[in-house]
């Protein structure tokens, strides 16, 4: 893990995570994005850090896995709880400390900023690697359901 470098995400990077995100959630959920809509997306998040914060994991250069941070206000707690997103590291570069220097980045910046109080991700529930890893760097199952109502547009 020690020549793993984690950096924030630039522009010239947009085009491999908009690959990585589709990748992903085909992987994952077997959804398949519109690759244009996901590079918009990218674009307005890496462009407004209030929308999200984007970091790469590099070894020797190359890029081997992303993560992106979103924030959401807690009432409860009067302090922002940092969500873990849109994270993936390529098949080749998998089990070899990618994920663990990305959560160990920030986890670090969340304890540096006392305006957080935690982080959280979501796991689709069949994705028993990811979720072994995310307990076995400290990670809990709070034991909530997530619901959603979608909205479909034809273009944002």
């Amino acid at each position: 893990m020690t020549n793993i470098v984690i950096r924030p995400a630039r522009e010239n990077d947009i085009s491999l995570m908009a690959r990585w995100a589709e990748a992903m959630a085909y992987e994952t959920e077997h959804k398949r994005l519109d690759l244009a809509m996901v590079t918009r997306g990218i674009e307005t998040g890496l462009a407004d850090p209030m929308r999200a914060r984007y970091f790469m994991a590099e070894q020797s250069g190359e890029p081997i896995g992303t993560l992106m941070l979103t924030p959401e206000w807690s009432d409860w707690r009067n302090a922002w709880w940092w969500w873990i997103q849109s994270v993936y590291v390529p098949e080749q570069h998998r089990r070899k400390g990618a994920y663990r220097a990305l959560h160990s980045h920030v986890v670090e910046l969340a304890k540096a900023a006392p305006e957080v109080c935690g982080l959280r991700l979501y796991v689709e529930r069949e994705n028993v690697n990811a979720q072994r890893t995310y307990e076995f760097l400290g990670m809990a199952d709070p034991g909530y359901r997530m619901y959603e109502f979608a909205i479909h547009r034809s273009e944002r």
